[in-house]
């Protein structure tokens, strides 16, 4: 018998998803399109990319397929102004906001000698202060939500050497997330609105992660869709009794009722072949 997710609804809720054109992102967006849900995608991919595949546009159009209606703005999470507008785009479009999804995320997994500041930067620029970003300019909305969240695609806080000595300015970008997540989730605890972060158990199998690892360990990865399920399982619930939380993506889904995780491999690999992630 195939276990059910107890899971509620987000028909009728407006998500702004930064990052969403593909990946994870796009797997969150899918979920949430399936039951109705109001999806702006927030990301600067127009033009299809040698190596990674879809664009605001066909995210836009897969999530109408899906169910959902969908805006997709050109946004990079770097600059206020847009980032500002685009929001207000979201508002303006669906008649308010109820989920952020901080997604958008740069990666290099370099130690300190081979790190340029360039990539430096660009991953606290992303990661850190786009998240912090994105998270400044849609309280004021979410503050009128019956049910609002943010949800960080970041790791659990954990200040052990091991986490940070194979890339130190990744981890700090990434636990930067974090950190708005444990700060947040405090300042408007009171206020009603839900700050969490969700982190996978294994490596995920994404266009990314292909350009990162190659080809042969993408068996090796469960399917985004386990990051999708959990990422409802927690927009879905009160606001209000869940904040400040660093979940873990098979940890969520037990709570909700799924103790089975099959559905998540590719082919012929087993649970023990699974690459764990890189914070986990």
């Amino acid at each position: 018998m195939t276990e059910v997710i107890k899971t509620g609804s987000l028909k009728g809720r407006t998500l702004f998803i930064t990052g969403a054109s593909r990946g994870i992102g796009l797997a969150i967006a899918l979920r949430a399109a399936k039951d109705g849900a109001n999806v702006a995608i927030a990301a600067k991919t127009t033009e299809p990319h040698p190596k990674l595949a879809g664009t605001i546009y066909t995210a836009a159009e897969a999530i109408e397929k899906a169910g959902g209606r969908a805006l997709p703005i050109v946004v990079d999470v770097r600059e206020e102004a847009v980032v500002e507008a685009a929001v207000q785009q979201t508002v303006d479009a669906f008649g308010g906001l109820d989920i952020l999804v901080n997604n958008a995320s740069a990666i290099s997994l370099t130690g300190t000698l081979e790190t340029p500041m360039k990539r430096y930067d660009l991953m606290h620029q992303i990661n850190t202060r786009g998240t912090y970003l994105c998270s400044q300019k849609c309280l004021p909305h979410l503050l009128k939500s019956e049910n609002p969240h943010i949800l960080n695609l970041s790791p659990p806080l954990s200040m052990e050497e091991r986490w940070f000595s194979p890339h130190v300015a990744y981890t700090m970008a990434k636990f930067g997330m974090s950190m708005c997540v444990l700060g947040m989730a405090g300042e408007f605890r009171k206020k009603g609105v839900a700050v969490n972060a969700l982190w996978p158990r294994t490596a995920i199998d994404t266009d990314a992660m292909n350009v990162i690892t190659g080809p042969e360990l993408r068996k090796k990865c469960r399917k985004v869709e386990i990051m999708a399920d959990a990422a409802h399982v927690i927009l879905t619930r009160p606001s209000r009794e869940c904040t400040g939380n660093f979940f873990i993506d098979d940890e969520v889904l037990r709570t909700a009722g799924l103790h089975e995780f099959s559905r998540y491999r590719h082919p012929g690999t087993a649970e023990t072949d699974l690459i764990p992630d890189f914070f986990v």
